[in-house]
C-alpha cells in the first residue's frame, strides 16, 4: 500500500484502516466497534476490547521465543556506564516491581507518580503500572519542589517512585529533599514514597511513610498482568509549561498500543530486533511514545541515555552512541543538532566512528529550520526527517515514512499528514478553510486518530474548551503554518509567535529561517516586542557558532539587512543582539514566551521546565542592550 492509498483509507474508512493495524496486537477480547463516535468530540477506539499494554510489550516477545534479545541498553557516561537487559530480564524485573507495587495496595485505577532520573528503572516503573493496571503519571525528574507538588494533588498518587538522585552534565541533583519538600507541600499525601538509592547519593528514609526500592523488589511476587478495557487510561503526562491549575493529558491503553506499533514499523522502518534510539527523556512524550512503549511493542531494542549531546564528554557523544550500540535509527530535537553543530560546525567528531548501519535521523520537538537539516543532511548522508507532533497526539502529525512511501524532502517543511490526520488550515477570524501558501492556524478534522488524547485528566470541561470548542468540528493544535501545493504542510510555531506589525501578520518562523542562513549563526530566535506605533516589532536573539571572533555588531548588522532582503521592509526587523545561549525547557524548546514578556518590561517568573535559570538574567541584559525590557536588578 502506498501512501497515498493509506491516507485515503485512514481518512475515508477508518474503521477499516486501524482494524486492520490492531490485528498487530495481543487482545485478551476483540473489540466490538473499532471507533465509537456517538459522543464527538469525545471519540472512543476499541471500545469492547481487552488487552494489557505490559504484555504486548514484553511477555508476548518472552512467549514468542525473544526472550535472550536485548530490549533495553542503558548507556550513561555521565557514571561511565554501559548496561543492558534482555526481554526476559526486563520482564522479570517489571513482575517484580509491579509485585511490589501490589503489596503496597496500588489497583487498578489508582495513580502512581514516578519522577525519576533517565535510568532503567524509569522505564521498569511505567510497564510496572501498566502490568497491573495502575495510571503511571510521570514528572520530569529535578523539577521543583512546587511544581511536583501541584501535580501530585491533581493526579493524588497512592504510591511515588523516585531515586535518591538524577545526574544533569556533571552536577549532581540529589531528588529526595525534593521529594520530601513536595509532600510537605501537597495537600495529598502519598501513602508510600519508595526510593530507589544510587551510589552518588544516599537518600534520607522517612520511617513510616518511605521504603528501599532494592529491598522492596528482591522481596516482592512477580505480579501477573490484569486484562483492561482498550478504553481504560495507561497513563496522565501534564504538558510542559502547565502553570496553575495543571493540563493532564490522558492516553488510553487499545487506541495507544495500536497506533503506536503502526507507528514503529511505517514511519520510521524498525522492526523486531533493531536498535531504535530516542535521544530525550521519559518525563517527556517522546519519552513515553518512543524510548517505552513503541519500541518495546514492535520488539526492537531501546537505548535509554542518561548524557547530553555534548560535553558528556564532547559533540561526539551522539556518534558514538549510535555506533558503539549499532542504532538504526536516531530520534530527537532539532535543538540536540544545533548545540553539535555550534561546537563542531565541520563534523570533525563524526570522523571517529561507523555509522554505517545507520539509516536515519528524526526530529521534532521544535520546527527543524532549513539550515540546520541541510547541516545535518550534509554531515551525515543520510535522511534527515521532520516531523511534527505534540503531548496531546502521542505520535506524529505529520512526517515522512522510510516503511510506507518515502518523498522527496522539503527544508522547513515536516512533509505530508500522517494517515488518521485530516489536517487543514483555516483563517483564525472567519473558520474558513484557506488556499495553497497561505499562512492560518492548523487544525485536525475529527474524530483524531488514536492514541490521541480522549479528554484531560478529570477536566472534560478544560478539554474541550483548549481545543475543541474553538473551531467546532476540529481539533485545535494551536500551530499556524501553510499547505504548499504538493500537499506539504509547513509549521512556522506556535500561533502566538505570529506578530501583528502595522496589521501584517508575519511569522517568526519565517524570520528565524532567515538568520539561520547566515554561516556564523548557529542558532537563533525571534520574539514580538511592544511597539507603540507598530503594535508589535521583531526583536532577535542570535547564538554563534564556535570559533566566531568577529564584532557583534558586524554580524547583527548582517542579519538585519538579511530579514530585509528576503522577507521586506514590512516586517520591520531593526534590531538583533548576540547572546551566549537561549533559554530552553528541558525538552529543549526554546522559551520564546518567557523572553517577549521579559522584552515587554512584565513580571517573569521562572518557569517550571527550564534548563538553566541563570540563562533568564543574561537575556535581561542583552534585551536592555537594545532598549527592551526594565534594566537588569
Amino acid at each position: 500500500m502506498n501512501y497515498r492509498e493509506a491516507y485515503r483509507e485512514s481518512i475515508e474508512r477508518p474503521d477499516s484502516f486501524w482494524g486492520r493495524a490492531a490485528e498487530e496486537i495481543a487482545w485478551d477480547k476483540r473489540w466490538d466497534q473499532v471507533l465509537d463516535t456517538t459522543d464527538l468530540p469525545f471519540c472512543r477506539w476499541f471500545r469492547g476490547g481487552r488487552l494489557n499494554t505490559c504484555f504486548n510489550a514484553l511477555d508476548r516477545h518472552v512467549k514468542e521465543g525473544r526472550g535472550e534479545q536485548k530490549a533495553l541498553i542503558y548507556d550513561s557516561p555521565v557514571t561511565k556506564t554501559i548496561s543492558s537487559l534482555t526481554y526476559k530480564e526486563l520482564l522479570h524485573r517489571t513482575a517484580k516491581t509491579a509485585g511490589f507495587l501490589k503489596a503496597l495496595g496500588v489497583r487498578k485505577g489508582d495513580t502512581v507518580i514516578i519522577y525519576m532520573p533517565m535510568i532503567p528503572e524509569a522505564v521498569i516503573s511505567m510497564l510496572a503500572c501498566a502490568r497491573i493496571g495502575a495510571i503511571h503519571s510521570v514528572v520530569f525528574g529535578g523539577f521543583a519542589p512546587k511544581e511536583l507538588a501541584v501535580r501530585i494533588d491533581h493526579a493524588k498518587p497512592k504510591v511515588l517512585l523516585s531515586a535518591s538522585c538524577g545526574i544533569e552534565g556533571n552536577k549532581v541533583i540529589p531528588y529526595k529533599p525534593l521529594v520530601d519538600e513536595a509532600v510537605a507541600i501537597a495537600k495529598h499525601r502519598p501513602e508510600r514514597c519508595v526510593i530507589l538509592q544510587r551510589p552518588m547519593v544516599n537518600g534520607s528514609i522517612e520511617k513510616g511513610r518511605d521504603l528501599d526500592w532494592s529491598e522492596l523488589e528482591e522481596n516482592a511476587q512477580e505480579a501477573k498482568c490484569v486484562s483492561l478495557e482498550a478504553t481504560d487510561p495507561l497513563y496522565i503526562l501534564y504538558t510542559s509549561g502547565t502553570t496553575g491549575k495543571p493540563k493532564g493529558v490522558v492516553r488510553d491503553n487499545g487506541g495507544h498500543a495500536v497506533a503506536l506499533k503502526w507507528t514503529m514499523k511505517h514511519i520510521y522502518g524498525i522492526g523486531p530486533g533493531d536498535v531504535y534510539w530516542a535521544a530525550s527523556d521519559v518525563g517527556w512524550v517522546v519519552g513515553h511514545s518512543y524510548i517505552v512503549y513503541a519500541p518495546l511493542l514492535i520488539g526492537a531494542t531501546s537505548i535509554v541515555y542518561e548524557g547530553k549531546p555534548v560535553g558528556t564528554p564532547d559533540p561526539g557523544a551522539f556518534w558514538r552512541v549510535i555506533s558503539q550500540h549499532g542504532v538504526k535509527v536516531l530520534f530527537t530535537a532539532p535543538t540536540a543538532m544545533r548545540a553539535i553543530k555550534r561546537e563542531d560546525p565541520k563534523g570533525e567528531h563524526l570522523k571517529k566512528y561507523d555509522l554505517s548501519h545507520f539509516k536515519a535521523l528524526f526530529l521534532a520537538g521544535e520546527r527543524t529550520d532549513p539550515d540546520t537539516y541541510n547541516w545535518a543532511n550534509d554531515l551525515l548522508n543520510k535522511p534527515v526527517i521532520d516531523h511534527w507532533w505534540q503531548t496531546e497526539t502521542g505520535w506524529a502529525i505529520t512526517g515522512n515514512f522510510l516503511g510506507l512511501e518515502t518523498f522527496p524532502i522539503k527544508p522547513g517543511s515536516s512533509t505530508k499528514p500522517m494517515p488518521g490526520y485530516d489536517l487543514r488550515v483555516i483563517d483564525p477570524v472567519t473558520g474558513k478553510e484557506v488556499g495553497p501558501n497561505e499562512n492560518g492556524i492548523i487544525v485536525v478534522k475529527l474524530p483524531l486518530p488514536p492514541s490521541n488524547l480522549p479528554t484531560l485528566w478529570k477536566d472534560d470541561e478544560r478539554f474541550l474548551n483548549s481545543y475543541m470548542k474553538p473551531y467546532p468540528g476540529f481539533y485545535l493544535t494551536g500551530d499556524g503554518g501553510y499547505v504548499d501545493e504538493d500537499g506539504y504542510v509547513f509549521v512556522m510555531g506556535r500561533v502566538d509567535d505570529v506578530l501583528n506589525v502595522a496589521g501584517h501578520r508575519l511569522s517568526t518562523g519565517g524570520m528565524e529561517e532567515v538568520l539561520a542562513k547566515h554561516p556564523e549563526v548557529a542558532e537563533c530566535a525571534v520574539i514580538g516586542a511592544a511597539d507603540d506605533l507598530k503594535g508589535q516589532v521583531p526583536v532577535g536573539l542570535i547564538v554563534l557558532k564556535s570559533g566566531v571572533y568577529r564584532p557583534h555588531a558586524e554580524i547583527v548588522s548582517e542579519v538585519i539587512k538579511m530579514v530585509r532582503k528576503d522577507i521586506g521592509a514590512v516586517a520591520s526587523f531593526k534590531k538583533a543582539v548576540v547572546v551566549k545561549r537561549l533559554p530552553k525547557t528541558r525538552s529543549g524548546k526554546i522559551l520564546r514566551g518567557t523572553m517577549r514578556k521579559i522584552a515587554d518590561g512584565e513580571k517573569v517568573g521562572i518557569p517550571s521546565t527550564i534548563d538553566d535559570p541563570a540563562v533568564l538574567d543574561e537575556i535581561k541584559v542583552a534585551l536592555n542592550s537594545i532598549g527592551y525590557g526594565p534594566p537588569p536588578s
